[in-house]
């Protein structure tokens, strides 16, 4: 196996720099980048809500319907047509959601932790947990375009990291077949 991985060594070193490339592109342009991450999940959602459909109308011989299925590609058609139509709503709606999600548990942490304090010790890393949850929901829904970019600069950060461990592992993988053939 060793062998075959180092033989092939280019093909990781491919990965890797499209990687890379790809990781820097996403950190120039992190809007575009988030636009193109909702387009993408839109089509996704279209074609699986596209396939739901079909399922549901063609059971097993001899059987109705499986109109659950059917509702199911409906929605699912509706919300992939909504998210490649409006990407930009659709990302300033999720951003919104995990902002109202981060203070609702920012507030319910620190409320969990002054109902412990009296129980355990060290609550009050429950209560910085939450105050920091609740720090991050309300930057979230005070600048939710900001939030996309910051999706996009993650992505690109995700890409070139992984790019570039991917290219460093193929070069030595390069170094070991070397030494495998010299054996």
């Amino acid at each position: 196996m060793l062998r075959a991985l180092c033989d092939r060594w280019w093909c990781l070193l491919l990965r890797g720099l499209t990687a890379v490339a790809a990781g820097v592109v996403a950190l120039a342009y992190p809007g575009l980048t988030a636009y193109v991450l909702a387009v993408l999940i839109g089509i996704s959602a279209l074609v699986d809500g596209a396939m739901c459909v079909v399922v549901g109308f063609r059971p097993a011989a001899g059987s109705k319907p499986w109109w659950e299925m059917v509702a199911l590609g409906l929605v699912g058609v509706g919300f992939g047509l909504a998210a490649v139509a409006w990407p930009g709503i659709f990302l300033a709606t999720l951003i919104v959601l995990v902002g109202i999600w981060a203070v609702a548990r920012g507030v319910l942490e620190i409320a969990v932790a002054v109902r412990l304090r009296k129980l355990i010790d060290d609550e009050w890393l429950l209560a910085v947990s939450g105050a920091l949850s609740l720090a991050f929901g309300i930057l979230l829904l005070s600048k939710p375009i900001e939030g996309i970019v910051v999706i996009g600069l993650l992505i690109g950060l995700f890409l070139l990291a992984g790019g570039l461990a991917a290219t460093a592992l193929a070069l030595r993988l390069r170094a070991v077949r070397k030494r495998l053939s010299e054996t």
